[in-house]
């Protein structure tokens, strides 16, 4: 005879209270430069290893993003398919997208409304899409 009843997971669920992203990009100052110029990162920390960076920890309030060099040894990788990282704000979305586009941003979309967000859709020198979001005012 089967037993079909569920048993509970003797593991409690993942309570995440935070989310960092790593990226390997082609080139780490470029990287760098975008995300501090075009989105307003700050740099927390550089690392190098015999003079040369080869990553760079960011940060934009919570959200923590390290940009690392690719060094060719998994062959010629294709940068930023499959995935979009979404950033959630209370700042002015148009203010941002305004800001991103003069520092040279590539847009997929221009800012919009959609299900009581405002949001556009962006992409780093690499092809990493990013998502930048914030609520609607209610009322």
């Amino acid at each position: 005879m089967n037993d079909t009843s569920v048993k509970a997971d003797p593991y409690p669920p993942l309570l995440a209270q935070d989310l960092g992203a790593s990226l390997t990009t082609a080139d780490v100052l470029r990287s760098r430069d975008w995300y501090r110029d075009v989105l307003g990162f700050t740099v927390d920390r550089e690392f190098d290893r015999e003079g040369r960076v080869f990553a760079v920890s960011m940060r934009a309030g919570n959200v923590r993003v390290l940009v690392t060099q690719d060094d060719g040894s998994k062959g010629d990788r294709v940068k930023g398919e499959g995935f979009s990282l979404q950033i959630t704000t209370s700042q002015d979305i148009d203010a941002i997208a305004a800001h991103a586009k003069e520092a040279g941003a590539t847009f997929d979309t221009e800012p919009m409304d959609m299900r009581g967000m405002r949001v556009f859709r962006l992409r780093d020198p690499d092809g990493f899409r990013l998502v930048i979001s914030s609520p609607r005012p209610t009322g």
